[in-house]
């Protein structure tokens, strides 16, 4: 069954619903964002969370060094990058840090670059978001799920699970899923009343729409 991941959180309240939904995944976001936190306040806001509910933290361009203590600080278990790493970026990240990492690969039109296949190689996860010139993510820009289906079937069978991102919400998450049957959606601005502010009734829908309940 699909996991939810619930990103973008800055208010301990908004983590401890997702814990009440059964999320499997909470993300703080520690880079250029208007929902950015530091990793003192990451750590405070996840650590609501309830056992089984992994914590993630967001990264972008940084050095893995750098990125290895602050996860550290935060105490998180994943690592998302969306600074457009590769396969020596995630190994030397290795290297500084030994929790989870996931890869993000942020896709333009209908064609998955070669960096992104790579990646299924090395990652834990590769998670796939809407390409935004300026920004790395919660743009509400959706992807196209089902030209991506065929690139994609290639490396299902590799070590990393995909995760989707980009402009879910609780109207289209069905259609994403059976575009390309993903282990994770990642969900954030299609749950919020404003920047950085979960709505929970939208996280409710978004959850059900995703599990297929009501």
């Amino acid at each position: 069954m699909v996991e939810v991941k619930f990103c973008g959180l800055t208010r301990a309240e908004d983590v401890r619903e997702a814990g009440r939904l059964g999320a499997r995944w909470v993300g703080a976001i520690l880079t250029d964002s208007p929902r950015r936190l530091t990793a003192a306040r990451a750590r405070e806001v996840l650590a609501g969370a309830p056992e089984g509910t992994g914590r993630v933290a967001v990264f972008g361009a940084d050095t893995p060094a750098r990125i290895g203590v602050t996860a550290t600080d935060a105490d998180v278990d994943v690592v998302q990058l969306h600074g457009d790493p590769d396969a020596a970026f995630i190994a030397e990240l290795r290297r500084a840090w030994n929790g989870t990492v996931w890869a993000v690969v942020r896709v333009a039109g209908s064609e998955l670059p070669q960096r992104a296949l790579e990646l299924f190689d090395v990652a834990d996860a590769v998670v796939l978001d809407a390409r935004v010139e300026g920004r790395l993510g919660g743009t509400g820009q959706t992807i196209a799920w089902s030209a991506l289906a065929a690139p994609l079937s290639a490396r299902r069978g590799k070590p990393a699970r995909l995760a989707l991102a980009g402009g879910l919400d609780a109207g289209n998450v069905a259609r994403a899923i059976a575009a390309l049957h993903p282990d994770i959606v990642d969900v954030s601005s299609g749950v919020e009343s404003s920047v950085g502010v979960k709505d929970h009734a939208r996280m409710r829908a978004f959850r059900d729409a995703a599990l297929g309940t009501r």
